[in-house]
This record gives C-alpha cells, sequence and structure tokens, in this order.
C-alpha cells in the first residue's frame, strides 16, 4: 500500500527516536512495524462479553474477522467496550445506568480511535445501546469503517411442543409453560424481535455500513462466520479505496432510516437514537423527520408486531428484500460500504417468502410503526409505537393514576390498585429526572400480566423493544423540567389520539398554573460518579439524549 496512512506515524514521524521508540514498543506486542509500513492497520472495536446473550459469541467472529483482515493484506488489533444487557438491568435501578453507556461506548471508541493510529475499523455489535453507540463513533470518525453485527438469536418457543407458529409472547398468555419459552433465549445472538437490537441492526444495512444480507444472519448459523471474514476483507479494501462513514451517513440516508424503520416496525428508541447518530454526523435531523415518514405502511408483522421472527425475517431475503419491497420510499442512489449505491444492493435482492415480507399493497398495517404525538401534556413530543397498538385504543382516555418510580407502580398494579381503563402516569424517569431515562417494560410487562389490556401507559422514560400496547413514552419536556406531565393528579383524565397524534391532559390552563405555583420537583438521588456529569449535560429525549 503506497498512498498515506494514518498508521504511517507510527515509523514515519519528523522524529527518529520516536520512531525507534514506537517500533520498540510494538515489538512488544508481536507487531513488525516494517510490514506496517505497507499494510493499513485495522481496528476491531468488539463488544464481546460473557454475561449478555446477544454478545456471548462475538469473540468467535472478531476471530474470523482477523482472518480475513491478514488475507487481505492488513494488519488488525483488537479492543474491547462495555456491552449492557437492557433486558437484565429492567425493573431494578441498574436500568438507570443503561442509556448513558450509549454515550460512554460512543466517547470510547472515538477517542480510543483517534489516539491510535488505525487506518480503518470494523464495528462489531449486537445489543440495544451498543449498536447505536458504536454508529454515533463511526460517524463522529469519518474514516473507513464496516459494521458487523451479532444477529440475531432463537427464542426457545420454536423448539417447543405445543407451539403456535409464532414466537410472539403475546400469543402465549394464556400457557405458562409456552409463555416462558415464548421469553427464553435458546442460543447466542440478540433476543430474536423487532426490538431495539434487531432494529439497529436492520438499519445499518440502509446506511450500507455492513455487507449486504449480513445483519439478519443468526448468530449461531455458519453463514455468519462467513460474513465476518467477509467483513474483514472488505475493510481493508475500503482504506484503499478511501470509503469513509460519512459518505454513508448523509441527510438522504438518514431519511431511508427513518421511512425503513416505519416499514419494519421498529423499537420507539428509533425516535432517540437516530437524532443522536446524527447529531454525531453532523446532520440536520428531528422529530419532524418521523412526522413526515408517517405515510410509509409497516410492511413487517415481526414481534411484538406480530407472529413472526427476525429468523424468518432472514430466511424470506433479509433486510435486502425488504429494500426490494419499499424501494419507492427511499433515495437508493446512497453510498454502501461496497462502494456501489444502495440500488446495486435492491437489483441483487430477492424476495424468498412474500407472507413474510409481502409486496406493500399487502403490508401488514396501512400506517407507520412509530407515530410522534403532540399535545398539552406533550408540548414538544412523546412517542408511541402504533403497530403494536390494538385497533380498539388507537382512541382511548381514562383516569390518572401518578407514580414517581416504577417500583411504585409495580406494587400497585401487583396489589390491584391499578384498574382497567387507567392511564399510568409514570414520571421523573426522562433523562434528567431518573437520570437515565430508563425502559418500562416491567411496567408494561405487569400491566400485560394482570390482562389490564385497556390500560393505558405515559412516561417521560421510554420502552424496550419488546412493549406493546397503548404505551406513550419521551414525553418533553420531562417531568424533571417542569414539563406538563410534572403536574398531572390522580383521577385526571388524558386522552390518546393516535389518528389525529394528539396526547391531551383536559385539565384547563388556569388549573394547571395554579399547580405550578406550589410545584416541587421531585428529585431522586444519583450516587457520586458519572451520572451527576450526565443529569448536568444531558439533553432531551427529542434531542437524542445527547451530551452537551
Amino acid at each position: 500500500m503506497t498512498s498515506t496512512k494514518r498508521s504511517d506515524i507510527i515509523s514515519n514521524s519528523a522524529s527518529p527516536m520516536m520512531n525507534m521508540f514506537r517500533k520498540g514498543l510494538l515489538h512488544g506486542a508481536g507487531f513488525n512495524t516494517d510490514k506496517l509500513k505497507t499494510r493499513p492497520l485495522i481496528a476491531i472495536a468488539n463488544s464481546h462479553t460473557e454475561l449478555t446473550t446477544g454478545h456471548s459469541h462475538l469473540n468467535l467472529l472478531a476471530r474470523k474477522v482477523r482472518d480475513g483482515v491478514l488475507a487481505a493484506g492488513g494488519e488488525c488489533a483488537e479492543f474491547n467496550v462495555p456491552a449492557p444487557c437492557d433486558g437484565v438491568a429492567m425493573a431494578h435501578d441498574g436500568m438507570r445506568f443503561i442509556l448513558a453507556q450509549r454515550d460512554l461506548i460512543a466517547d470510547t471508541v472515538e477517542t480510543h480511535i483517534r489516539s491510535q493510529p488505525y487506518d480503518g475499523v470494523v464495528m462489531i455489535a449486537g445489543c440495544d445501546k451498543i449498536n447505536p453507540g458504536m454508529m454515533m463513533a463511526a460517524a463522529r470518525l469519518d474514516l473507513p469503517v464496516i459494521y458487523l453485527s451479532g444477529g440475531p438469536g432463537q427464542m426457545d418457543i420454536r423448539n417447543t411442543a405445543g407451539q403456535r407458529n409464532s414466537i410472539d409472547h403475546g400469543d402465549y398468555q394464556d400457557d405458562q409453560r409456552l409463555l416462558s419459552q415464548s421469553l427464553s433465549c435458546s442460543t447466542c445472538g440478540a433476543c430474536e424481535i423487532m426490538g431495539t437490537a434487531n432494529t439497529f441492526q436492520c438499519l445499518a444495512e440502509v446506511f450500507g455500513l455492513c455487507l449486504p444480507g449480513t445483519s439478519n444472519i443468526p448468530g449461531y448459523h455458519s453463514d455468519k462466520l462467513d460474513a465476518a471474514r467477509r467483513t474483514g476483507e472488505r475493510i481493508v479494501e475500503m482504506v484503499k479505496e478511501g470509503l469513509n462513514s460519512r459518505q454513508m451517513f448523509t441527510s438522504a440516508a438518514f431519511r431511508n432510516a427513518v421511512r425503513i424503520a416505519m416499514g419494519i416496525g421498529a423499537s420507539t428508541n428509533t425516535a432517540l437514537h437516530l437524532p443522536a447518530i446524527a447529531h454525531a454526523a453532523e446532520v440536520a435531523f428531528s422529530m419532524a423527520d418521523f412526522e413526515a415518514a408517517s405515510d410509509v405502511p409497516t410492511l413487517l408483522a415481526v414481534s411484538p408486531n406480530g407472529p413472526y421472527g427476525i429468523q424468518d425475517l432472514w430466511a424470506a431475503g433479509g433486510m435486502p428484500a425488504v429494500m426490494k419491497q419499499m424501494q419507492k420510499y427511499l433515495d437508493t442512489s446512497c453510498m454502501t460500504v461496497t462502494g456501489k449505491p444502495l440500488q446495486a444492493m435492491i437489483d441483487a435482492a430477492q424476495v424468498i417468502n412474500s407472507t413474510v415480507i409481502p409486496a406493500l399493497e399487502q403490508a401488514f398495517r396501512p400506517t407507520g410503526a412509530l407515530t410522534v404525538l403532540r399535545g398539552n401534556l406533550a408540548p414538544d413530543t412523546a412517542i408511541i409505537k402504533q403497530a403494536g397498538v390494538d385497533e380498539s385504543m388507537r382512541q382511548c382516555q381514562g383516569p390518572a393514576i401518578c407514580f414517581n418510580s416504577e417500583e411504585q407502580a409495580l406494587k400497585a398494579i401487583a396489589e390491584d390498585k391499578v384498574k382497567q381503563g387507567d392511564v399510568v402516569v409514570l414520571r421523573y424517569l426522562g433523562p434528567k429526572g431518573a437520570p437515565g431515562m430508563p425502559e418500562m417494560l416491567g411496567a408494561t410487562l405487569a400491566l400485560k400480566m394482570k390482562g389490564l389490556k385497556k390500560t393505558a401507559l405515559v412516561t417521560d422514560g421510554r420502552f424496550s423493544g419488546a412493549t406493546s400496547g397503548p404505551c406513550v413514552g419521551h414525553i418533553c419536556p420531562e417531568a424533571c423540567d417542569g414539563g406538563p406531565i410534572a403536574l398531572v393528579e390522580d383521577g385526571d383524565i388524558i386522552e390518546i389520539d393516535i389518528p389525529n397524534r394528539r396526547l391531551t391532559l383536559h385539565v384547563d390552563d388556569a388549573t394547571l398554573t395554579k399547580r405550578r405555583e406550589s410545584w416541587t420537583p421531585f428529585e431522586r438521588e444519583v450516587p457520586h460518579g458519572f451520572m451527576r456529569l450526565y443529569r448536568k449535560h444531558v439533553r432531551p429525549a427529542c434531542e437524542g439524549a445527547v451530551l452537551d
């Protein structure tokens, strides 16, 4: 390789003494700096961890990436970042620390790559905060970057006698044995639903950040090992071609991502992470971009919106086939890591199962997956996953029952103090208020297990991708900032109107003004450490909860 590389500084700086010193240092790690003069140095940013199902196998993928890099004429070095599991952290204090790690992962990858003379980066990730964290780092760095997803796993309901041609836990509420298997992972890989993990694995293909068709390959499948090796080979070629990440992170690519998110039944966390990635890429993007994509139908019926799993999506043709069906909504001139535009991927795609990946005319729902709500309870915005809401609850209202913590709500639900038709209000759980904007899967599952299907939930916190039903999150301004959700009292009528995109607190302005005069913010204790800094610097959810 003869062109100028970042890694040339190792042997070719202005200081002969430092060149000698660096050669000696890298010799201790087993590197031959003479080879680095002609071979690109590739970083493998790996989020392997033994605790997290979605990341437990990434060490094996990293080995194959390494094989690919070496075979293509590169050198490589691996480093690791944390990989928190949202599910393990849910319904206890640990959940407050999950979202903050997204930004720490982005910062760790960015600062490490900037401090060391790598020429390109392979990012290996699989789960909820790690995917967007890696993408944020990629968008900041503007180097040759390629992404390798850990892929989905398999839910154990597929291997259980009595399964009902569905992986969705909502189809097994009447049988505790089957319900347990629908919630159990039988393999490595991300939980096999269209939660945040698989949403962003899918969107990586839309951004063109990974090799076509690789994001949905199950983590346990031999094809994933082949994809890993090809990924390692491709990053070396990208360095030689000068193909950088910001060529993928364009305004058009973000518009594509929003439209596909609507079509695949994406997690509500999409409305949190896409703005954060756009902020990192210095691309203008806001909740208005979600509103502008409201005409896109929900194409897929993937759990928690329907019976299918990501394994079914992969077998049906994967994300290239989805984009083939939805190409009328896409700017297909966007660049990809192949060095070819998105159109080339679409042209090569094949829909293998049109039941799982139907034509637009047979879309699962005529409306998009996510809806932005506004109103006097959410003057800025709120978000709901309408693809997971029963038709009978698209317009609903009921009396508020208010809690300042999920623990309080779980206790009240368990003691039957929450009734059918109530609107559970969970507040002081936003980015500042919690701090950390925890997911409310514990509360939403508790309502479901109690059979409270007509009970809605509104919060300035957020939801797991596994959440369905009339659950409104990301309410801005949050209670901690004096948003109207802080002024709600038990018995107030709250109305959710998805068709008209409204979230209304039926309390007059004069009453709210009087309540505000006597309002005292609820302040949750924060342990000494990073979260005190986080609370000071985090931006609202509608701005991606980025640190400023």
